[in-house]
């Protein structure tokens, strides 16, 4: 009886002697390699997936114990390969409780397991022993998969930003690396150009798109003394800027530091059913305890093998995964598990604006006439074709009402930037000027009171006007506005239905067309003109409030939000970093399923609830038939993983129901 435990304890002393000193040569040659590729390669795609693989190689470990157990009996050599079989997938379990109970100071599930472990080499129940470990490796390997190891891809936008730019140094340009800049400097910026620091603005006039830090689609105007970030692209214009901040003290760079220190977060909570396993540890362990030396080591391992912990980390996670697999059949892609489940205690949804309630490109709205000799057709045909080589939103906007209505565009015969937001081309040998106010009136050019008008109500509803310039007559413009997504209104009521306390609308845009909007839609409260930073201490600022805060969002700008929010959502098409942090995806690019991830999540605490109903009435006998009828490991077993079966039953229930859906063609009950 003891020899087998001997030997099992000795194996496992020299197994952590070995690791032991293999740590310390491993840091001793980490001191001598302090180059910045050596860290890089600590965050590769293989130790992400290198858990999952782990357990995967135990499991299979566990197979072949179970399979050399049965040869045994034919001979010896089975016997010795068997038990180093047994050892090897023990070993790991043996591990995670001594680092437990020594260094977390805590009795959970796997000082049980570990325990349970002893008791079977002392009493000699190597089959159960296997299967067991069988079940635990198995359980493990699911929980690895169930877990979100995603990363920000920031780290891919800000290759992208420029290495080099050009310095003015008394009055002459000298291109400089990014990284020898310093605060003070004057740099350069062109048309086309990202700019690659954040700063100041001393001289120029610029239209600059700023969706990849704010989030908002259309261009924004700036001018001098104007402020001006890194990863922003100068559309049109030529600015010198004064550098506040560059490299790793931008705001982009912030951003990313930010989001790295918080990318371990998923990967270090563990499954509910694996909270729940340890909480019941400590009153299984002392009945093991007292029951040893009172009914006998049997007895004892048929109590310590009555906890439903490793058959509750097997069936929970088979739950969850299947009903992410029912929410992907809605378009619903969840990529942390744990996000389904904390969705049961959301009471609060915080929306961006631009891109999310609106859709990510404008629309043309009113086309304002302000000369009878020319139509609508005439001015929407000249702004289309001023602006078809252009890239930003606006254009866009513009171009596609042209083909909508399925204008014929003319050649342009010549075409140049204006420093200050516009574009002037010759059609027919006449010079038509397309822009902003503020560029009609750098070339001279009267604007007409129907324009004047039209712009001051475009302002308050958080419009913009391109006007049109033929020679020199400004003869119309055309209003750029945001659209709102078609299904808002019906998703937000839907969202009151099930329980949404507190609704907000989080924005970069200006005050009033967020308040009007927010009014618009009933909301309850809403952030206007919020920088990325501020997005993200608003989400806090509602939790310590006690609110469990969902947000939605689609930019870099809504990353650090969506990495404090409980729970993130984020819609298909949107920046690769909103949908790398997001917990979950509207496949759709709508948020049409938003009210159908809630009810997927109701579905799922309904569902854990049984299951762990279920695995606590066999426990529960099992355990009174150890203390008080004499039942052994055998029964245990018989009666713990009868349930067991019954609650992966419950578990494949949303497989089940989609089956008899498609079957029927019947929408089937919830479940």
């Amino acid at each position: 009886m003891f020899i087998r435990l001997g030997i099992l304890f000795t194996a496992y002393v020299g197994v952590r002697l070995f690791e032991h000193f293999k740590n310390k040569q491993t840091i001793t040659s980490k001191k001598n390699l302090q180059h910045p590729v050596s860290r890089k390669v600590l965050t590769t795609k293989s130790n992400i997936d290198a858990p999952e693989k782990e357990y995967d190689r135990l499991f299979h470990a566990s197979l072949v114990s179970l399979g050399l157990l049965v040869l045994i009996p034919l001979s010896p050599v089975f016997y010795v390969l068997t038990y180093a079989s047994i050892i090897y997938t023990c070993i790991p379990i043996m591990k995670l409780g001594e680092r437990q109970l020594l260094k977390r100071r805590t009795i959970g599930h796997d000082v049980l397991f570990s325990l349970y472990i002893i008791l079977c080499f002392l009493t000699h129940q190597e089959l159960f022993l296997v299967l067991g470990v069988l079940l635990y490796h198995g359980g493990s390997k699911v929980l690895a998969m169930n877990q979100a190891m995603s990363r920000p891809l920031l780290s891919g936008m800000l290759k992208q930003q420029p290495d080099r730019v050009w310095v003015l140094k008394d009055g002459v340009e000298i291109e400089s690396s990014v990284n020898d800049l310093k605060v003070g400097d004057i740099v350069l910026f062109r048309a086309g150009e990202v700019i690659a620091i954040d700063g100041v603005i001393t001289d120029g006039i610029a239209l600059i798109d700023q969706h990849t830090l704010t989030g908002e689609s259309q261009p924004v105007e700036k001018e001098t003394h104007a402020e001006v970030f890194s990863s922003t692209l100068l559309v049109s214009g030529q600015i010198k800027v004064r550098v506040s901040r560059a490299g790793d003290d931008t705001a982009i760079a912030k951003i990313a530091e930010i989001l790295d220190n918080t990318a371990a977060y998923t990967s270090s909570i563990q499954s509910k059913g694996e909270k729940w396993a340890n909480n019941i540890a400590l009153p299984i362990f002392g009945l093991t305890i007292v029951t040893w030396p009172v009914l006998g080591p049997y007895a004892a391992t048929a109590v310590v093998h009555s906890t439903f912990g490793n058959r509750l980390r097997v069936a929970a996670p088979i739950g969850t995964l299947n009903y992410l697999h029912s929410a992907y059949q809605y378009g619903l892609l969840i990529k942390d598990g744990r996000a389904i489940e904390e969705l049961n205690n959301v009471d609060t949804v915080l929306f961006d604006k631009t891109g999310t309630l609106t859709k990510e490109e404008p629309d043309v709205g009113r086309i304002i006439v302000a000369e009878d000799t020319y139509s609508l057709s005439d001015i929407l045909t000249y702004a289309a074709t001023a602006e078809q080589k252009l890239s930003h939103p606006i254009a866009r906007a513009i171009i596609k009402k042209a083909q909508e209505l399925e204008l014929e565009l003319p050649s342009i015969e010549d075409s140049e930037f204006k420093m200050g937001f516009g574009i002037s081309v010759r059609i027919d040998k006449r010079l038509i000027r397309v822009g902003s106010a503020r560029f009609m009136k750098m070339e001279n050019l009267a604007i007409p009171e129907i324009i004047k008008t039209a712009q001051q109500s475009a302002q308050l509803e958080g419009h913009s006007l391109v006007l049109l310039a033929v020679e020199k007559a400004v003869i119309g413009a055309i209003e750029i506005e945001a659209t709102l997504r078609p299904e808002v209104k019906s998703v937000l009521s839907g969202l009151r239905k099930r329980g949404i306390k507190h609704m907000s609308i989080v924005s970069g845009d200006h005050d009033y067309p967020t308040r009007k909007l927010a009014e618009s839609l009933g909301m309850d409260s809403y952030f206007a003109e919020v920088l990325p930073e501020e997005k993200g201490k608003i989400v806090e600022q509602l939790q310590q409030q006690g609110r469990k805060v969902c947000f939605i969002g689609d930019g870099v700008n809504d990353a650090i939000a969506m990495k404090a929010a409980n729970v993130s959502v984020s819609l298909s098409g949107a920046t690769a970093i909103a949908t790398d942090t997001a917990q979950a995806i509207l496949m759709d690019g709508s948020l049409t399923h938003l009210c159908d991830l809630f009810d997927i999540s109701r579905k799922l605490r309904k569902n854990l609830w049984r299951t762990m109903s279920i695995l606590i009435i066999p426990s529960a006998l099992s355990l009174g038939g150890a203390l008080f009828m004499g039942l052994r490991l055998t029964g245990s077993f018989i009666i713990n993983y009868s349930g067991f079966a019954v609650a992966l039953g419950n578990s494949m229930l949303p497989t089940l129901e989609q089956k008899f859906r498609k079957k029927t063609g019947k929408k089937a009950a919830s479940v």
